[in-house]
């Protein structure tokens, strides 16, 4: 059941960002579709929810219930990024917009977003854990949390991986190709060689 609310938050996340952003695009109602994207946090409260009554009958804490409180971790810090990411381009394609920026690609500045979604992916994973946390207090002894406590690894894994990401590009910042433009990648005019 917790699988099957998941798959249909997921898809109600998509659904009501399509509706909203058509909405406000589309259809002109700007203030409509505004308040139908404001509906999205709902559907992490529901699963929340849900997770937390299916623990408390008395199921028993698996998989399940770590892979929702991922997702609802997930959802909180990277949602509104989403929404706005997808609004941007929804607003130069549908309505005339100026083109959103796209995100730098070399040296400190692409490193500065790389480090800024990992915090994003560090906040998501502080989430899940204090999530997790709940639960395994909420049911206490009752039963074997030892499922629970291993997404709790598992968030930790994955903050940590995309942390060693987000340095790589800090320690080794990528260049722009020589024939990018950027004047301090410019090639030095040839020397004149003597005949």
């Amino acid at each position: 059941m917790i699988v099957t609310l998941i798959v249909i938050c997921e898809v109600g996340f998509w659904v009501l960002l399509a509706g909203g952003l058509a909405l406000r695009y589309l259809a002109g109602m700007r203030r409509l579709g505004a308040a139908v994207l404001l509906l999205e946090p709902l559907l992490e409260v529901v699963l929340l929810v849900v997770t937390a009554v299916d623990l408390r009958n008395g199921a028993e804490p698996d998989w399940k219930h770590g892979l929702a409180a991922l997702y609802i971790g997930y959802t909180v810090a990277y949602g509104h990024y989403t929404v706005t990411w997808l609004d941007g381009h929804a607003a130069h394609r549908l309505a005339g917009a100026p083109r959103p920026p796209k995100p730098p690609r070399y040296g400190a500045a692409r490193a500065r977003h790389e480090a800024t979604l990992w915090l994003r992916t560090l906040l998501a994973a502080a989430i899940a854990i204090g999530l997790l946390q709940l639960a395994i207090a909420y049911v206490g002894d009752a039963n074997d949390t030892g499922s629970l406590t291993a997404w709790q690894g598992t968030a930790l894994r994955a903050a940590g991986i995309h942390g060693v990401i987000a340095l790589t590009y800090a320690l080794w910042p990528k260049k722009p190709p020589a024939d990018s433009g950027d004047p301090a990648r410019a090639e030095r005019p040839e020397r004149l060689t003597k005949r």
